[in-house]
């Protein structure tokens, strides 16, 4: 049997565009997706900060070095520029693997410039452990 485990999160982007007439994904740079484990074109859950939404896409990459957190399609709908987002991505593994396996979360700034990698998080606090 295997598990649903946090693969990757980018924690809190902010969306730079939200752009409706286009087809769905979510851009991200590539710097931020490399950070985190995420793959282009890989499956991603978004949370909405600011509003509650959660939905499902997948990933495509923007400049890199850019920021760039863009809904395209009809999740933009789903956000308004300047929502802070969670991306996240899981992966299926046995109970062995997971038991050791450690995730990737990546902490941005207002710009979506890394401030912080960590592989361990703990409930209601930031700091590495």
């Amino acid at each position: 049997m295997n598990i649903s485990m946090l693969k990757g999160k980018i924690h809190r982007a902010t969306v730079k565009q939200a752009e409706l007439d286009y087809v769905g994904s979510i851009t991200v740079d590539p710097i931020l997706l490399e950070a985190a484990g995420i793959l282009e074109y890989e499956h991603v859950h978004i949370v909405d900060v600011n509003n509650g939404s959660r939905f499902e896409t997948y990933t495509i990459p923007g400049e890199p070095g850019s920021g760039m957190i863009c809904l395209n399609g009809p999740a933009a709908r789903c956000v308004a520029t300047g929502d802070k987002i969670i991306i996240i991505a899981y992966a299926d593994m046995t109970p062995e693997e997971a038991k050791t396996f450690e995730p990737k979360v990546v902490f941005v700034d207002d710009e979506n410039q890394i401030s912080r990698c960590t592989n361990y998080e703990r409930h209601g606090r930031l700091e590495d452990m």
